[in-house]
């Protein structure tokens, strides 16, 4: 087991007997232990009853949280046309085309997300050995039709909208807010990406599909919620 600095230990007295909370209870015991000097993201992790080795298994996708995240990412968006002015406006960090292309293909990477518009796939499958996990994807919410683009880009450039993926163990990790947001928030915030889960549920997945449900601040403990109560938030 990993040794635990003084100010962990010090939270995790806050987060009490490890039993399983609410999620008003996990949310407000994650934010009553973060402690660090800056303002800490509220993390869940979800175990999921699937198994990705599987194809038909795999849950991936995006959603918008009410609340945001509050980080702000900078977003690269190859495009066209009327898309350039459309994504410029929307306060796209950097917009472009055919060049935008080649500065990728030259070792430019100075972006968090990368979007495109349907229109230029073409130009944009010149980057998939490039970009590999970053390439744009309709799955992933990261392409999408000119008359879509500018909200496509305000909703990741004020972190509304996020991306899920479960990992190889079956666990889905996604910031849902800060520390510094209240528990409403951070609850609305919890049922919306629980929400997208369920809908993403594949049909071949058997059993208990909500297994395990894990709250935790940057540098806090986790605070497990129960996942019966809530798949019933937005109920």
């Amino acid at each position: 087991m990993p040794k635990r600095g003084k100010r962990y230990t010090e939270a995790a007295k806050t987060v009490g007997d490890g039993g399983v909370k609410s999620p008003q209870e996990a949310i407000e015991l994650v934010k009553s232990a973060a402690s660090a000097k800056f303002d800490e993201t509220v993390d869940v992790a979800i175990q999921l009853g699937v198994d990705p080795k599987h194809g038909d298994q795999m849950v991936r996708g995006n959603t918008t949280l009410p609340h945001g995240t509050g980080k702000v990412k900078k977003v690269a968006v190859v495009t066209q046309g009327d898309g350039i002015a459309a994504a410029e406006g929307a306060g796209a960090d950097k917009v472009g085309g055919e060049e935008l292309v080649k500065e990728i293909q030259g070792g430019w990477m100075d972006f968090e997300v990368l979007l495109a518009t349907e229109d230029v796939m073409g130009l944009v499958g010149r980057l998939g050995a490039i970009l590999r996990a970053k390439m744009p994807s309709k799955k992933a919410g990261t392409v999408a039709p000119v008359a879509q683009i500018a909200n496509v880009v305000k909703d990741i450039k004020t972190a509304s909208r996020v991306e899920y993926r479960v990992e190889k163990e079956g666990i889905v990790h996604c910031p849902i807010g800060k520390v510094s947001f209240d528990s409403e928030q951070l609850i609305q915030n919890l049922g919306t990406l629980i929400d997208a889960l369920v809908k993403a549920k594949p049909s071949s997945a058997k059993g208990r599909y909500l297994q395990k449900i894990v709250i935790s601040s940057t540098m806090g403990p986790g605070v497990e919620v129960d996942a019966t109560e809530a798949a019933r938030l937005l109920k």
